[in-house]
């Protein structure tokens, strides 16, 4: 993406000046064409016109977002936080460092996906292509993946246990897939999601398909308990999205959820998978 700006000066370098204050940047990273040269007034009374410069910068992707991400810290008073840019394929990933990491992370990562959310639309307006951007800070990302597949595979193991369903809070879409990818990988539970925008969330229950839960439900049988009403499980409504098993498809396969694509989070997805 190219930015650029006119200056206008009495002489050439305050021309160069006054449009790199314009960019916002010093003069050593801009490239410049002189427009005008300054013309002196004759007889120090007519005439005469000022310099006019045209300064401007190329700004590839990576470096548009990581540029609109400092001004934002900086706006938050956290301009003692370090920003390191990686290049990574169709995209980059800035890790941030410093000891005011935590207002940045937000609640369970909210003020972090904001900022990457925000970062990703701009670095989007230098090129028509896809760009991702992805805002890590102490390895928070993999650490709340991990959290996430735990959370999954054991809300998939109560489901079994208990034949209720039990609804998690609503997450974006990358995360809601990895919530369905764990419990895919527990046979007789599976996961779907409700609510619309930002109030989609995944819900994990047993399989009322899974021979392994209709087993365990034939249990009651004979032992003078009394079998649930409808084994805990409610039929979910037509516009539910459910996870594939191995008993709707009668093979070991068992694809994911593509609920985050191929992207990273807020990339470029449907949010209301």
């Amino acid at each position: 993406m190219e930015r650029e700006a006119i200056g206008v000066g009495e002489t050439v370098i305050e021309a160069q000046e006054d449009a790199c204050r314009q960019l916002g940047v010093e003069s050593h990273e801009a490239e410049f064409d002189i427009l005008q040269m300054p013309e002196k007034k004759k007889f120090g009374l007519f005439g005469g016109s000022p310099a006019k410069v045209r300064a401007y910068i190329v700004m590839s992707p990576a470096e548009s977002a990581a540029k609109y991400l400092k001004s934002i810290l900086d706006a938050m008073g956290l301009s003692d936080i370090t920003m390191e840019t990686k290049e990574t394929d169709g995209g980059c990933e800035i890790n941030l460092t410093g000891e005011a990491v935590g207002a940045i992370i937000g609640r369970r990562g909210e003020t972090l996906d904001a900022l990457q959310y925000l970062c990703g639309l701009v670095a989007n307006h230098v090129e028509n292509s896809y760009y991702r951007i992805t805002i890590n800070t102490g390895n928070y990302r993999e650490k709340r993946e991990k959290t996430l597949e735990i959370l999954g595979r054991k809300l998939a193991f109560k489901a079994l246990k208990t034949g209720k369903n039990s609804a998690l809070e609503p997450m974006n879409p990358y995360e809601r897939r990895i919530i369905h990818t764990a419990v895919q990988k527990v046979n007789g539970a599976l996961s779907w999601s409700e609510g619309e925008s930002i109030n989609r969330h995944v819900v994990i229950g047993p399989d009322p398909k899974s021979r392994h839960y209709n087993n365990r439900s034939n249990d009651y049988k004979g032992r003078g308990q009394k079998k649930p009403y409808n084994n805990g499980y409610k039929k979910p409504y037509n516009n539910k999205t459910y996870n594939k098993t191995a008993t709707d498809t009668n093979t070991e396969s068992r694809t994911p959820k593509n609920e985050g694509g191929d992207f990273s989070l807020y990339g470029k997805i449907e949010t209301n998978k």
